[in-house]
C-alpha cells in the first residue's frame, strides 16, 4: 500500500499498481462472498474440460456470472449440469484478474427445485423416445419357469432380502446378486455396468447366466430416485438381452428405466412374483392335468373296447371264415394220393413209350444234318450279304460326310470284315467237323445197337403176320404164317404142329452137319 501522505503526489489519491488493485478486489470479494448460493439457468455449458474443469455460466433474465467446477469436485456432483437447465449452485466468489472478470467457484450443484428435475426427465424422457429405446415392439417376453435369476440392488437393503424370501416361498432356484450403489452420482454407471456384466456371461459357463434380470430398489423421493434415470442405466437395459424386471420405489414412483425395462413391477416383491411361478399351484395343475390325462385314457380305452367289441359281433366267428377253406383242404388231401398214383402211372405210360431205337437215332440224325445243312448253305450268302451291307452303309457314310478318317476307317472296317469272313469260314469247317464226327459216332452207335449186326452171327427175328417181333412162342399156334428175317432176306413160314414148352429131345446120331452151338431148330 503506497504512503498515502508522499509528498511526490499530486492529490490526496492513493496510488494503486494494477495486480495491487486486483488482489485487492479479490480479499475483498472473497471475504464478502465467502460461501453464497446462487440461482440460475446453466449457459454454455460444453462438457467437462479436457483438464477435467468445467466452464459455463449462470444466468438469469438480466444478468449472466461466470462459473467453474474444479475437476475434483466434478467427480463428487450427484448432478451433472446440463445446458438450460435450472439449478441452485454454492460455492464461493472470485475474481479471475488476468481478464477483470469474477466468477463463482462452485462446490455442490443441485436442480432448482422438483420442477426443473421433472423438466429436465420430460426432456430426457422426449429423447430417448425419439430414439425408440422405449418402443413395444423392443420387449422382450419372460421366461415362464426361469433357472437362474440375476438381481442388481444393494446388497445390504430390504430389498434384497425381501426378493430373496419371495422367490424361495414360490419357486426355490439360483438367485445372483450384483451388487451395486442405489443412490448418489454412481447409481448410473454401476447399474448399466451390471446389466452389461450379466449379459455377457456365457451360457453354460462357471457361473450361470441368468435368464431374468430385476433392477430393484425401494421408494424415495425424485432425488433418491434420480440416478435411475440416468442416460446409461437406459440404454443398457433397452439393448440387454436377457429380460429385464423394473422394481425401482413404490408403485406410484416411475423412473426411465420403468419405460425401457421388458415389464415394470409395482414394487421388489412384485418383480419376484413375476418373475417365477408359484410351485405349489404348478404342482397342483400338473396333479389336476395328469388325473385328466388318466381319466381321458381310461374313457378313451372303454371306448375302443366297446367299438372292437361291436366289430368283433359284426364279424363271422373264425369257424365260419374257416370252414369253406378247410373242406377244400380236406377234399384236396383225398385227391392227393389218387393224384399222385394217377400221375405215376401217367409217366410210367409215357416212359415205356419213349423207346431208343435205332431208327428213332436215325431219324434225329437225318433231322439235324438237314438241319446243318441248310445253316451251311446260307452262311457264305449271309457273309456276302452283311459284306455288301457293311460296304454300302461305309460308302453313303464316306460320300456324305467327305472325311479322309472316314476312309480309313471304312478300309479298316473292310481288313476287319475279310478277316472275320475267313474266321467264320474256318469255324463253319471246323463246326461241320465236329458235326460229323458226332454222326459217325452216332452210325457207329447205331450199327453196333442195330440187330442187323446180331442176324450176321446166324440169328433170325420171327415177325407175326402183322409185322411184329414175336417175342414169346407161347403166342403163336399151328397154322399161323409168319416172316423170318435173315441177315441177307426175309422167307416166309407156316407153324406146324403145337408150341409150347420145350421138351427134351432124344439124342441123335452124330451128323456131319452139326448146328452152330446155342442154336435150335423153332419147328
Amino acid at each position: 500500500m503506497p504512503d498515502l501522505l508522499s509528498p511526490d503526489s499530486p492529490t490526496n489519491a492513493a496510488e494503486f499498481t494494477v495486480s495491487e488493485l486486483s488482489g485487492a478486489l479479490k480479499r475483498t470479494v472473497e471475504d464478502a462472498f465467502g460461501n453464497v448460493r446462487v440461482r440460475g439457468e446453466i449457459s454454455g455449458y460444453r462438457g467437462p474440460h479436457s483438464s477435467g474443469h468445467a466452464y459455463f455460466a449462470l444466468k438469469d433474465d438480466r444478468a449472466r456470472l461466470e462459473a467453474v467446477i474444479w475437476k475434483g469436485t466434478f467427480a463428487r456432483l450427484k448432478f451433472r449440469p446440463e445446458e438450460g437447465m435450472e439449478v441452485i449452485a454454492q460455492g464461493k466468489l472470485t475474481t479471475y484478474p488476468g481478464s477483470s472478470k469474477y466468477q463463482i467457484v462452485i462446490d455442490s450443484i443441485e436442480p432448482a427445485g422438483a420442477g426443473a428435475l421433472m423438466a429436465l426427465l420430460e426432456e430426457r424422457k422426449r429423447r430417448l423416445a425419439a430414439e425408440g429405446l422405449f418402443e413395444q415392439a423392443r420387449k422382450q417376453l419372460l421366461p415362464f419357469m426361469p433357472r437362474v435369476i440375476g438381481v442388481v440392488t444393494s446388497p445390504t437393503g430390504a430389498v434384497i432380502r425381501d426378493i430373496i424370501h419371495r422367490i424361495s416361498d414360490r419357486y426355490p432356484l439360483h438367485v445372483l446378486v450384483w451388487p451395486v450403489r442405489v443412490q448418489g452420482e454412481t447409481t448410473g454407471m454401476e447399474v448399466s455396468n451390471a446389466v452389461a456384466g450379466f449379459n455377457a456371461l456365457q451360457p453354460g459357463g462357471a457361473i450361470p447366466r441368468p435368464d431374468v434380470l430385476i433392477v430393484a430398489r425401494g421408494g424415495g423421493s425424485l432425488e433418491d430416485l434420480w440416478g435411475f434415470n440416468d442416460e446409461a442405466i437406459v440404454r443398457a437395459v433397452a439393448t440387454s438381452g436377457i429380460p429385464v424386471i423394473s422394481a425401482v420405489g413404490h408403485e406410484t414412483d416411475w423412473t426411465l428405466i420403468d419405460l425401457a425395462a421388458d415389464v415394470r413391477a409395482p414394487t421388489p416383491t412384485g418383480a419376484a412374483e413375476m418373475a417365477v411361478p408359484v410351485k405349489a399351484d404348478l404342482e397342483a395343475t400338473l396333479a389336476s392335468l395328469g388325473a385328466r390325462l388318466k381319466n381321458c385314457s381310461s374313457r378313451n380305452f372303454d371306448r375302443k373296447r366297446q367299438a372292437l367289441r361291436a366289430a368283433a359281433r359284426a364279424l363271422p366267428s373264425a369257424d365260419q371264415l374257416l370252414a369253406l377253406p378247410r373242406r377244400r383242404f380236406d377234399e384236396a388231401s383225398a385227391r392227393l394220393d389218387r393224384c399222385l398214383n394217377v400221375g405215376i402211372e401217367r409217366k410210367r405210360a409215357r416212359f415205356a413209350g419213349l423207346r431208343l431205337t435205332p431208327a428213332t437215332l436215325e431219324r434225329r440224325m437225318a433231322e439235324a444234318g438237314r438241319h446243318l445243312a441248310r445253316l451251311g448253305a446260307r452262311i457264305p450268302g449271309a457273309h456276302s450279304a452283311l459284306l455288301r451291307d457293311r460296304s454300302h452303309r461305309l460308302a453313303r457314310s464316306a460320300a456324305r460326310l467327305g472325311l479322309e478318317p472316314l476312309l480309313r476307317r471304312m478300309s479298316a472296317c473292310d481288313d476287319r470284315v475279310a478277316n472275320l469272313g475267313r474266321r467264320a469260314d474256318r469255324a463253319a469247317d471246323v463246326r461241320l467237323a465236329r458235326l460229323s464226327d458226332r454222326l459217325s459216332q452216332a452210325a457207329r452207335l447205331n450199327a453196333s445197337l442195330s440187330y442187323k449186326a446180331v442176324l450176321d452171327r446166324g440169328f433170325v427175328v420171327v415177325h407175326d403176320a402183322s409185322g411184329a417181333p414175336v417175342k414169346r412162342a407161347a403166342t403163336l399156334g399151328a397154322g399161323d404164317q409168319v416172316s423170318l428175317q435173315f441177315a441177307d432176306a426175309s422167307t416166309g413160314a407156316v407153324i406146324v404142329g403145337e408150341v409150347g414148352p420145350a421138351k427134351p429131345r432124344p439124342k441123335a446120331a452124330p451128323s456131319s452137319k452139326t448146328p452152330p452151338a446155342g442154336q435150335g431148330s423153332l419147328f
